[in-house]
């Protein structure tokens, strides 16, 4: 597999998705498939502090099988979290514990969201705390996870000597978030990029409208959608990790096979056509941009934010029928209702939006089109059936 900046490999572990069983994580699963992962040279993990579970599965696995000076770990401080170099230093303390180490690879200020925050931090001692662990060993390299348009990435690029950088980047994105500007700006200033959501959590596979898929179906050589974005992203040379959420072997094998075949530069002017073809089809239906981050989650009324608007989008995607019958399942059915109706218009979501969307104006888009008389009568018959 090909090595980028800092001899990282192409494709990286995104551990925020690992395998479940019965709500939890499942580790055995998550063992198989790190252990498969780690053979074929895919050594960098992401993780963050947030994660639910993730840094200490990670961390017990680690150990059990001394895989610690074999692989790269990424993990990341919620400075939303903190009010002090102390607060920084206990959840950095708890982060090594979980991780069952003495030293992070990769440290990364999670979802920074423009220079003003980040002179916040810098007045608060956070960046003095940060160099005296790089000095110490216990952080090999700065850098932070962002959110945001182009323009406040690059100033974020420019406010500090930043060792790599995330960002969310893919096909449909070239032109918001940081976009296709900001990844060429980092990579000439020599900063390497890793990127998160490829594959917007998954809706640039599962969630294509028909159209899209088809326009897929029809191109030569014959590449799934998942395989069409990634080689997106590597044919830049400014992309130096792309992360996946790999929580089937299924998978992880198939991005290997990808990620072993692939070279910068190789995509033609036919298929950056068949890429315009593709977001046309896919701006045409899509109500929502939700990635299924959850970082507006929890919601204090209950609402299952990211859940509403993936069968919202499914409702318009795929066909409404199968959209309705998805909210009903994933929102409607359960012990305790998390349908959009719920939601009180607090905002305490928005305030954590990566994508920025607005969320309260959009829930409440997904009452009027979701929760009709027709809906009520479903779900009044479904849940007495079910009972």
């Amino acid at each position: 597999m090909e090595k980028r900046k800092n001899n990282w490999p192409i494709l990286g572990f995104g551990c925020m998705r690992f395998p479940t069983k019965n709500g939890r994580i499942d580790l055995r699963e998550t063992e198989r498939e790190l252990a498969y992962a780690i053979r074929h040279g895919v050594n960098y993990l992401d993780t963050a502090y947030v994660y639910k579970g993730s840094e200490k599965a990670l961390g017990v696995l680690l150990a059990k099988n001394n895989w610690r000076e074999k692989v790269v770990v990424a993990t990341k401080l919620p400075h939303y979290l903190i009010h002090s170099v102390e607060g920084a230093q206990k959840i950095f303390s708890e982060q090594l514990s979980r991780l069952h180490t003495d030293y992070i690879d990769n440290y990364l200020m999670h979802m920074l969201p423009d220079v003003q925050v980040w002179n916040r931090l810098v007045h608060m001692g956070i960046l003095e705390w940060l160099l005296k662990k790089k000095a110490m060993g216990q952080i090999r390299r700065i850098g932070f996870s962002y959110h945001g348009n182009s323009r406040q990435f690059m100033e974020l690029l420019d406010a500090f000597d930043w060792d790599f950088c995330q960002v969310q980047y893919n096909y449909m994105d070239e032109y918001s978030q940081a976009g296709r500007a900001g990844v060429e700006y980092a990579a000439k200033k020599g900063i390497p990029v890793v990127i998160m959501e490829p594959l917007r959590g998954g809706r640039l596979v599962n969630g294509l409208p028909i159209k899209a898929r088809e326009i897929f179906k029809r191109a030569k050589p014959r590449r799934s959608p998942a395989e069409w974005a990634f080689r997106w992203l590597w044919n830049q040379p400014g992309v130096s990790v792309v992360l996946s959420g790999m929580n089937s072997m299924e998978m992880l094998k198939e991005n290997i096979r990808i990620a072993q075949s692939v070279r910068v530069g190789e995509l033609t002017k036919k298929d950056n056509i068949l890429f315009e073809k593709v977001r046309q089809a896919v701006n045409e239906k899509i109500k929502v941009a939700c990635t299924g981050c959850g970082y507006c989650q929890p919601c204090p009324a209950g609402v299952d934010i990211p859940g509403v608007f993936r069968c919202y989008n499914v409702s318009y995607t795929d066909h409404y029928l199968t959209g309705m019958r998805e909210y009903l399942m994933c929102t409607t059915m359960r012990a305790h209702p998390t349908n959009a109706s719920l939601c009180k218009k607090c905002g305490k979501c928005e305030k954590h939006c990566p994508q920025g969307i607005p969320i309260r104006k959009e829930l409440g888009k997904v009452v009027r089109h979701m929760e009709h008389p027709i809906y009520k009568a479903a779900a009044f018959v479904s849940k007495r059936m079910f009972r």
